[in-house]
């Protein structure tokens, strides 16, 4: 199909020809206020392209010849030059691209076929993939056969033969940040800087005391090696054994459901900057044999939500994907700790505190609402180079087969696999956590703030009950061991409030 994102200032491109690439675009939220520049944050402004963005790519011409440059290129370009953009959108053109768009995406698929005939503009902007992409994930669901391309998908699915690009068209002079970024974050690799720092505690041979007592209590994050030696999964899970043993079965996959050979077809052809992420919660009552393939860590193995049976919220997911895709800067639900296994492939973290929300995450007050850049690789080109001259920098690691990372409760935290990956990870909660999940699930909003159950109102009250059956007294005894460290800790009086009079706000002299 003809592709919309295509030039790039050749200054700021190294060649690279190592992966494959395995991602371009997704319909684009708002933005949350970032710089597109690829400068952003204060580092170099120079990137490395994946092998997959071929050399005419790389010189301004895409599959159709269609262009995009980033805005800053129009100052480059020669005396005269407009943008084809203003020129071409007529009425439109007064309306933000991330606005266009959205207005586009309540056009159906023939609606939104002839208004790429309507002007050169409307032709580039109309063949922008993750338009194209909601068309059909929302029509087809998960029966389709990726043919390169979303709109070329579509068009084989409806017409039942496959979907030949037409006569390339000759496109010039199109300049937006907002498309080129699209392209961009699909197609650069990742730099250098952002893979080098490894900041987690990393831990092997752990006993269960100690890591209660230095990560879970105090709700640190820590790396643990060696403890996935004896799991099955670490040596059978190959893509033919998955294949194998899940026929006939279909996994969530973003917001459908399809079998797994068709997602891998999927990876391996895709080029997208948010790659659909298979990511289902049932594997294990799907496949058996996955279930029996793993299990669960003598550190993670008091989980108090078992007391509701078959009622507790979802907990446990496997998850698979291609390089490139995986979660943007999230809260684990409930208010619960999590762990997270890599059988196969790496995956690069960052984590926050609590306290921390991430450089451009924006929380709203209650918690109901988080907004965030678009893409995982925006907020590394937008955002990273501001944590260098934070206070608090966030904890970061690459997690690689065989080994866990532990997020404790309520920590900020993004993940994206740096190559194929196959991953378990499970949400649970211990003593440690308990007061603080019951806190969570009685919030006033709590329908808005719960997940992975239909009755997330009457939850808490279920939970408790439950606690209280299984473990009488439990909850009274925490509740009670906290209040004695809040006033254990009030009693601790820091040295500036030992030297500072209170009432005078001058220095005491006490020998």
């Amino acid at each position: 199909m003809p592709s919309a994102f295509h030039s790039l200032r050749p200054s700021l491109i190294k060649r690279k020809h190592k992966h494959k690439s395995t991602r371009r675009g997704g319909k684009r939220p708002k933005k949350t206020g970032e710089s597109t520049s690829p400068a952003a944050g204060g580092e170099d402004a120079s990137f490395d392209l994946k092998g997959s963005a071929s050399a005419s790519t790389a010189a301004g011409r895409g599959g159709g010849g269609s262009l995009v440059q980033p805005l800053g290129n129009l100052l480059l370009a020669a005396a005269g030059r407009t943008n084809l953009r203003d020129a071409s959108l007529g009425g439109l053109r007064e309306l933000p691209d991330d606005l266009l768009l959205d207005v586009l995406g309540l056009l159906p698929a023939r609606d939104l076929a002839a208004l790429s005939a309507a002007s050169k503009a409307l032709y580039v902007i109309s063949s922008h993939d993750p338009l194209w992409r909601a068309i059909v994930l929302d029509e087809l669901g998960g029966d389709f056969a990726f043919a390169g391309s979303w709109r070329a998908t579509y068009i084989a699915a409806v017409s039942g033969r496959p979907h030949r690009p037409p006569r390339a068209l000759e496109i010039s002079g199109f300049y937006s940040d907002y498309l080129f970024q699209s392209w961009l974050c699909a197609n650069m690799e990742m730099r250098a800087e952002w893979l080098e720092r490894d900041t987690i505690d990393r831990r092997r041979g752990l006993s269960v005391e100690k890591f209660i007592a230095e990560h879970e209590e105090p709700n640190w994050p820590v790396l643990l090696e060696g403890c996935l030696d004896s799991w099955p999964a670490l040596q059978k899970w190959t893509r033919e054994y998955l294949l194998e043993v899940s026929a006939g079965k279909e996994f969530a996959v973003g917001p459908v459901s399809m079998p797994l050979d068709r997602y891998f077809q999927y990876t391996d052809n895709a080029e997208e900057e948010r790659p659909l992420y298979l990511f289902d919660a049932k594997f294990a009552d799907k496949v058996p044999e996955m279930g029996r393939d793993y299990e669960v860590p003598a550190y993670f193995q008091e989980d108090l939500f078992k007391v509701l049976g078959e009622e507790r919220p979802d907990y446990r997911w496997v998850i698979i994907g291609p390089a490139g895709s995986g979660s943007s800067f999230h809260v684990d639900p409930n208010s619960t700790s999590a762990w997270n296994a890599v059988i196969k492939g790496a995956k690069k973290w960052v984590m926050f505190p609590p306290e921390v929300p991430p450089p451009g995450v924006h929380p709203s007050s209650d918690g109901a609402e988080v907004t965030s850049p678009v893409s995982i690789m925006e907020w590394f080109m937008n955002f990273y180079g501001a944590c260098r001259t934070w206070e608090k920098r966030p904890i970061e690691c690459v997690c690689r087969a065989g080994e866990i990372v532990f997020v404790p409760n309520g920590w900020w935290h993004l993940v994206i696999n740096l190559e194929e990956s196959i991953a378990i990870t499970q949400n649970y909660v211990s003593r440690r956590n308990l007061l603080n999940v019951i806190d969570f699930l009685k919030r006033p909003n709590a329908s808005e703030l719960v997940s992975g159950t239909k009755d997330r109102v009457n939850l808490h009250d279920k939970f408790r009950k439950a606690i209280d059956t299984a473990y009488p007294g439990t909850i009274s005894q925490l509740e009670v061991e906290a209040q004695q460290k809040a006033a254990a800790r009030k009693k601790k009086v820091a040295f500036w409030d030992s030297a500072v009079d209170a009432n005078t706000g001058g220095f005491k002299f006490s020998f």
